[in-house]
């Protein structure tokens, strides 16, 4: 499989935004937006370039290219701190349970609460696919280099990761959860909401969204039925966060509803199993795998066929060309 994942650069400007245009909108980190995708990958230019290694507030973009052609065919970030320009904003859903002695009955009634909880840790986001090329497993090699990624910089990572969802959008491209509770009180689609999230941040919810928990008997049948469902694009998305270790802990997005999955960084699947080991032939190898080597703006990954041995580890030869490894060099492994 000729692909590989790469570190993006100021001219994948173009490739990003036409597939910023194919998202469908509820994609707050790729905003078809040229003069915020240019800032973007400033700022992912310096995180990369940044030589000291504590945990502080940056963002990674990496990109899927197609080494036979050099085309962009995804893309995925990650934020290292959120919540340190402005506050990160989400509702939690919890229940409040009340007796009446008189009535003899006991009330259980959902909440949801504005909180921000999740401040001061990592994000895994931003992951968007080409919809030509959803099959063969490159979504799943989006997703998982990253968790090497961290691996290999686990000390500018934080203590919990976790992934925001897109919540349930409508053929129309509105959000049932946005129209239901947030839209009644900004007076703007969630569309129109969507995109200035995109561009200028969230702090317009800190300055208008009541600050008190919102009832969820008091919403309409079908806000109430999204809270916490994945878009149907996400599903497969769910489980494979799912598969790493990531939970629903009642968080979700407060623009729709999606649901926001957690995780203690060092419990992730990918960055517990991963393990470094020197090549030690260019050969057919026995057990896909997803491999990286290379550090900061030097990073690249792509699966292989590997072999482990008591030396270290033998690769395929595509794979070795794909990200250019000799024999002598060392990567990360795990898995498929």
């Amino acid at each position: 499989m000729s692909f590989r994942i790469r570190t993006a650069r100021i001219d994948d400007l173009q490739h990003l935004y036409e597939m910023a245009k194919l998202t469908g909108g509820g994609f707050t980190n790729l905003p078809a937006d040229r003069g915020s995708l240019t800032q973007k990958l400033d700022r992912s230019e310096r995180a990369y370039r940044r030589d000291t290694e504590e945990h502080g507030d940056d963002l990674f973009i990496m990109v899927l290219e197609n080494v036979e052609t050099g085309a962009v065919r995804g893309t995925s970030q990650l934020f290292t701190k959120v919540g340190q320009t402005w506050p990160f904003y989400s509702y939690r859903l919890s229940t409040l349970s009340q007796t009446s002695k008189e009535l003899n009955r006991t009330f259980s009634a959902q909440m949801l609460s504005l909180v921000t909880d999740l401040e001061g840790a990592s994000e895994v986001g931003g992951l968007f696919l080409h919809p030509g090329e959803r099959a063969g497993g490159l979504g799943l090699l989006l997703a998982r280099s990253r968790y090497l990624f961290i691996k290999e910089h686990r000390s500018r990572f934080g203590e919990k990761v976790f992934a925001e969802l897109r919540g349930v959008i409508d053929e129309a491209g509105g959000s049932p959860f946005w129209d239901g509770l947030a839209g009644r009180f900004f007076g703007m689609s969630f569309q129109e909401a969507d995109y200035f999230n995109a561009i200028h941040g969230n702090q317009f919810i800190a300055d208008l969204m009541p600050k008190h928990p919102i009832y969820t008997a008091m919403l309409s049948e079908t806000a109430r039925a999204v809270i916490g469902v994945p878009h149907t694009s996400g599903r497969a998305a769910m489980r494979m966060l799912e598969n790493e270790n990531f939970s629903y802990d009642g968080y979700v997005d407060i623009f729709d509803g999606g649901p926001t999955m957690v995780a203690k960084t060092n419990d992730v699947t990918s960055i517990r199993n991963a393990k470094s080991a020197a090549i030690t032939a260019i050969q057919e190898g026995e057990v896909k795998s997803i491999i990286s080597t290379g550090a900061l703006e030097n990073f690249q990954a792509t699966y292989a066929m590997i072999t482990e041995n008591s030396e270290g580890v033998t690769i395929d030869p595509e794979a070795a060309r794909n990200i250019g490894l000799s024999v002598g060099d060392t990567i990360w492994h795990v898995l498929r």
